[in-house]
């Protein structure tokens, strides 16, 4: 419907991100972001400018052949 018009669909899925209102969450013994850097196959959270390289990427003419993808950037989560 909407490729008729140019318009392409992708959809990206992130893992674990280090953000502003996560803060600080490192340092506590436990805390989510410790475990989730522990648990994937890269061991360390995600950055946001790294999630918007993939957004960049998908919105660039280079993938315009690229359409209803769900694009996965987890540091290798759902290989786990």
């Amino acid at each position: 419907m909407y490729a008729k018009k140019g318009i392409r669909s992708n959809i990206i899925a992130p893992g674990g991100v280090r953000i502003e209102i996560g803060a600080g969450q490192e340092a506590n013994e436990g805390g989510a972001a410790v475990y989730m850097a522990g648990m994937g196959i890269n061991p360390r959270m995600g950055e946001a400018e790294e999630i918007a390289s993939v957004a960049l990427f998908l919105a660039s003419d280079e993938v315009g052949f690229m359409d209803g993808a769900t694009v996965v950037a987890d540091a290798g989560w759902t290989a786990y």
